[in-house]
């Protein structure tokens, strides 16, 4: 089997995993008065987890093949690929997962952004600090405004 089934085959594993967990565990802690809600906590992890079902099926079953051709990753020259970016955005990832409750969201994700941009090879500082503190902070604004619901702005130490 092609790799990129295998990927396809655990990656079907996780998705029936995060819908079991979704359309059985999530809806049972809900208060009485959210059960009337017509969208609840769980209805986007419902539709993720049938999409990723979906689409992995669709790979395993070879829908998406036009023509044989060769593989586009060769798995034993894995170091000739940008494997090194790769490991660092996946450490940059678990790291901002750390960091956000004590440093908080809006310093966390702007130096996610700005770090993973530069990571990834971009070097114009007037592009990446823009980009970065206007996606923070109308993030921040949506989330917390527009939607109600409380992220931490700034370290706590500093009183966020």
């Amino acid at each position: 089997m092609a790799l990129d089934r295998w990927i396809a085959l655990i990656l079907l594993g996780i998705c029936f995993v995060y819908g079991y967990a979704a359309w059985f565990t999530m809806d049972g802690s809900l208060a009485p008065f959210m059960k009337r809600n017509p969208i609840w906590p769980s209805t986007f992890p419902k539709v993720l987890s049938v999409v990723g079902v979906f689409a992995t099926l669709v790979i395993l079953l070879g829908f998406e093949k036009h023509e044989a051709k060769e593989a586009e990753i060769d798995y034993r020259r894995l170091g000739d690929y940008f494997l090194g970016q790769a490991l660092l955005l996946l450490a940059l990832m678990v790291i901002y997962a750390l960091s956000l409750r004590p440093l908080g969201f809006l310093f966390s994700t702007s130096a996610f952004l700005i770090l993973g941009s530069f990571i990834l090879g971009e070097r114009k500082w007037y592009v990446m600090l823009p980009v970065a503190f206007i996606a923070t902070g109308t993030v921040w604004y949506l989330v917390q405004e527009v939607l109600g619901i409380y992220m931490r702005p700034l370290p706590g130490f500093i009183g966020g």
